[in-house]
């Protein structure tokens, strides 16, 4: 019998899940970037502009759904400087589009570029006190709870942007799941396509997904290269968040993933041409099909087995991007 790990029915919708606008610091405003991405293929977008959410549900209509968001950051104190200091930046996407009041708020602090001219517009609990943000292991996993209790899907940010390591992410609890890659930062330098990070967080017992974003500012080319589908059936508010709540998503930067399914003990995949599919593993396992010269591979099987503890698959085309499966646990699966 065939277990969908990709949902068998439904559409796929090419969506980007971080994204900045001219609310907090980015070059274009809403509507242009609505036009922007969808231009390039795009139906969904997260406007996770810095420190406030600010609602657009002006711009959703039949083509497009715009989800309603914002990242907070959390900065090691250092005396020389944010420049100097590690950084941890989470996303957090409303999954009802009625959500209006965003937690761990500070009346005064945190605000920087222009979002803080739309400080009026934020809705928050009033009876609580003003929320101090800390850089440690229970100060962030303290924030990414609070957003899963609120209704937020929550995700962890370009890790090496941040100069995070190891010691630093191994010890947040609460993301839903986090960027394998991060194309704003890739494109300025920095090493932010990190299936190793991911790996490292699974096998640590983080049962997490894994997105592509563009995290894109707009002031250099930074838009369309890092992109999350889902699939669902409709292009609905809470129908896409309930996939992105279940997994039904890949990460991609390039190739698209058609289906994906287990079938006994071995995990196929359909995929547009490529050169190499490889199957990854929690364990020192791993096993590929490629593709001989001047030819592509399309689709490939690979058994998989307990002990192997999760399995997941990456694919990589002609022009050497990659799309990456989230991870699959075997306890869950076999």
């Amino acid at each position: 019998m065939k277990k969908y790990l990709l949902p068998e029915s439904g559409k796929f919708y090419k969506a980007n899940l971080h994204c900045h606008s001219t609310v907090s610091d980015g070059k274009l405003t809403p509507e242009e970037l609505k036009k922007l991405y969808q231009k390039n293929g795009y139906s969904i977008i997260a406007y996770t502009d810095h420190d406030v959410m600010i609602p657009h549900h002006d711009l959703t209509d039949e083509s497009f759904l715009a989800l309603v968001g914002y990242e907070m950051e959390v900065n090691q104190p250092r005396p020389e400087g944010v420049a100097y200091a590690k950084t941890c930046h989470m996303c957090l996407i409303a999954l009802d589009p009625d959500t209006e009041e965003q937690v761990c708020w500070h009346r005064e602090k945190y605000l920087f570029g222009n979002a803080v001219n739309y400080r009026g517009q934020v809705k928050f609990d009033e009876s609580l006190p003003d929320y101090e943000r800390h850089y440690t292991h229970e100060g962030i996993s303290e924030m990414m709870q609070k957003g899963r209790d609120a209704g937020f899907f929550v995700t962890y940010n370009h890790p090496s942007w941040s100069m995070e390591e190891y010691p630093d992410y191994v010890g947040y609890n609460g993301m839903h799941a986090m960027e394998i890659c991060n194309y704003g930062c890739f494109c300025v330098g920095f090493e932010d396509y990190v299936p190793q990070i991911y790996d490292s967080l699974l096998r640590a017992g983080k049962r997490i997904y894994c997105i592509a974003t563009d995290d894109n500012h707009n002031r250099d080319d930074d838009s369309c290269g890092g992109f999350t589908v889902i699939k669902a059936e409709v292009l609905d508010y809470r129908t896409i968040t309930d996939a992105l709540v279940k997994g039904q998503f890949y990460a991609s930067q390039g190739p698209a993933i058609e289906e994906l399914w287990l079938e006994g003990d071995t995990v196929h995949i359909k995929c547009s041409p490529a050169r190499a599919i490889y199957l990854n593993t929690g364990v020192r396992r791993t096993a590929f099909v490629r593709a001989k010269e001047g030819e592509t591979v399309t689709e490939a099987a690979f058994k998989v087995r307990p002990e192997d503890q999760y399995f997941r698959l990456t694919v990589i085309d002609t022009a050497g991007k990659p799309a990456n499966t989230n991870a699959y646990f075997t306890d869950e699966w076999l």
